[in-house]
């Protein structure tokens, strides 16, 4: 057992990696927990505004106002002043690139007519999103650009943020900059549950929306749960996933501080290394502490690495891709001499990061596509949010006199052998020489 990550070796035997595997499986909410969040959304439902600022004052903000609980033009304005430069030039390039990257997956319309059928599919966008950006620890403007920029490219008419203010009772200039560069209109001083109901159900102050996106803490996760067909939700995310699939060809150095990079978050990251060499693992094993020692996070990286990491020795790479397969991880670097062809071994991952400089913060701020992917091994049938995720999808459907003599007489077999006689019935009543008024049975009665 190494200090920082736990060596399971699946050679021959995979029950260890099995048993990781299972204690990752499941996660339950506590009976506490959801209870709060109940009792919170009750509160904000009922309450409206005045829920808002009671809580707020409870968990966020001891001189939290009425006032504060939307941000002024003027205060988003003023926000531009406090952060540099070189900061607005990188955050800019970085929304360009998200935005570049879901322009391609924009869904389109389409009508054709298929023997005597018009069929169609009309895409539009949804009406409304509320994004949730945590803010505990630090702001973080790449969850809010993250979502923002598909929702925009989706054509979302409206996009409202909430973000927990400060002990202050201010919201760090950042997400105010970054909510004005990605057309978002309306930010919210709201954080928790509290801000998933204000969203969710619409308060004096706040309209509510047709869908919630972002990740949280288990409260705002819980509350996205119990909202979900008041609107929709993109997924219940759970603590970010990364696994490294590496051969002889990578240099421990760069696995060790990837391994280190993803472990940062909050002390809860699952981060697994897999691989066929014995000599890699080792120098990673040797790497990691000289690395952690110097990093500002190392108390975090430590408890994630003891009690969510894992190094699992495999016989190859096929043996890899499967195991990393059944992880289904958030995140899947592809450390390896030919990455393309491992690539098409892997049934299940977020997102793929192909070869040794495709490190994943890259896809954390800068490279393109959303970086809120599925976690809890919910890969296995979950996507990367997407446009898709901010368009709603009408079927289309005309019939011509062709097109009913070619699928009236089925429908009707079909109806009636579901005992679905009034279905029948509108079908046959539009057959050529059919009363209109009366049944076919009464007639023939």
């Amino acid at each position: 057992m190494s200090e920082y990550l736990r060596v399971i070796d699946a050679r021959e035997d995979e029950a260890g990696f099995a048993a990781f595997l299972q204690a990752r499986a499941g996660a339950v909410v506590s009976s506490e927990v959801s209870q709060q969040v109940a009792e919170i959304l009750a509160a904000v439902r009922g309450e409206g505004d005045e829920a808002l600022v009671r809580l707020e004052r409870q968990f966020d903000c001891p001189d939290y106002t009425p006032e504060r609980i939307r941000v002024s033009e003027e205060e988003i304005a003023a926000a531009y002043e406090q952060v540099p430069p070189v900061l607005l030039a990188a955050l800019r390039r970085g929304i360009e690139n998200v935005r570049a990257y879901h322009e391609r997956e924009v869904p389109r319309s389409w009508r054709e007519e298929m023997g005597g059928l018009i069929l169609g599919s009309r895409v539009r966008p949804l009406e409304s999103v509320g994004i949730y950006v945590p803010g505990g620890q630090a702001p973080l403007p790449s969850s809010l650009y993250m979502c923002a920029v598909p929702a925009a490219v989706a054509g979302v008419p409206r996009l409202a943020v909430c973000s927990p203010p400060r002990a202050d009772g201010s919201t760090h200039p950042l997400i105010l900059v970054t909510a004005k560069e990605c057309g978002v209109a309306e930010v919210y001083r709201l954080g928790g549950a509290q801000a998933v109901a204000a969203l969710a159900y619409g308060t004096e102050t706040v309209a509510p929306v047709v869908k919630v996106v972002g990740p949280g803490n288990r409260w705002v996760v819980e509350a996205k749960r119990q909202v979900f067909g008041v609107v929709g939700i993109e997924s219940l995310p759970g603590p970010s996933e990364s696994a490294i699939i590496a051969d002889a060809s990578a240099h421990p150095g760069l696995i060790a501080a990837d391994l280190l990079s993803q472990a940062e978050h909050a002390g809860d990251n699952t981060v697994v290394l897999f691989t066929p060499s014995a000599r890699l693992a080792e120098e990673v094993l040797a790497e990691i502490p000289a690395q952690a020692a110097a990093l500002e996070r190392a108390a975090l990286i430590a408890r994630s690495l003891r009690e969510q990491g894992a190094l699992v020795l495999v016989r190859d790479l096929r043996q890899a891709a499967a195991l990393a397969s059944a992880l289904a991880p958030e995140h899947l670097e592809l450390a390896v001499e030919d990455p393309e062809a491992l690539a098409e071994c892997i049934e299940n991952a977020g997102c793929l990061f192909l070869g040794p400089l495709a490190a994943v913060p890259l896809g954390d701020y800068a490279a393109g596509p959303s970086h809120v992917l599925p976690t809890g091994g919910t890969a296995r049938f979950s996507s990367p949010l997407s446009v898709q995720d901010f368009v709603k999808r009408t079927s289309l459907v005309g019939v011509t006199e062709q097109g009913l003599q070619r699928i009236g007489p089925d429908t009707i077999t079909l109806a009636e052998a579901e005992n679905l006689t009034a279905h029948a019935e509108a079908v046959r009543k539009r057959q050529p020489g059919a009363a209109r008024g009366t049944s076919q049975r009464a007639q023939e009665v």
